[in-house]
């Protein structure tokens, strides 16, 4: 079967075992994307830190039919995705190691803007620690260049961010560990 361009993206994000640190280890080793999954399960061991697991999960091909179906999704809900070495992947996050190789983006955001503060806390927020962030992001709002409120989506500090955010007219963007199917906590 012929895979899309990004059917291959998708698919060494879900590598079983392989993080964002060996996706790119693969990569470097094999020349592209598509060269990880056209290798002969014998040379990925030659991979420092490949091992048997690791280079059985990449030569089956059941991953690969998973990201197609993924890539479909994306390509029919208007998610813009950013692989690590797109152009247009975020600048700051070219610089981490550890960086994810896919973003998958929804909605209005701009991943480059000038000043960014990103905003996590506990889940069980207290009234004060509500009531600083409001005030700290209701004081930021007087700046030229309003900063975008970056945090995760989870109850407590995060999303007091965001709404934070909202009231004081910055903009927000949330950072979801899981996919953009189900938005949780749904309230949110």
């Amino acid at each position: 079967m012929n895979y899309s361009a990004l059917a291959y993206k998708i698919a060494l994000s879900l590598i079983p075992g392989v993080g964002n640190i060996m996706a790119k280890k693969l990569i470097a080793y094999t020349g592209s994307i598509e060269g990880i999954f056209a290798e002969k399960p014998g040379n990925l061991l030659k991979i420092p830190g490949v091992g048997k697991t690791i280079a059985g999960n990449v030569s089956g091909q059941t991953v690969l039919e998973l990201a197609e179906i993924e890539a479909e999704y994306v390509k029919a809900h208007g998610v813009r995705t950013y692989f690590y070495l797109d152009p247009d992947y975020p600048e700051r996050l070219k610089h981490c190691p550890d960086a994810p190789v896919l973003l998958f983006v929804s909605g209005i955001a701009d991943l480059n803007h000038p000043k960014v503060l990103s905003l996590v806390g506990t889940r069980r927020a207290t009234h004060e620690g509500k009531a600083f962030v409001e005030r700290l992001l209701a004081g930021l709002k007087e700046h030229d260049h309003n900063p975008v409120i970056v945090s995760g989506l989870a109850f407590g500090i995060d999303v007091a961010a965001h709404r934070a955010a909202l009231r004081s007219d910055l903009p927000t963007i949330a950072v979801l560990g899981h996919g953009l199917e189900n938005i949780y906590p749904a309230a949110h």
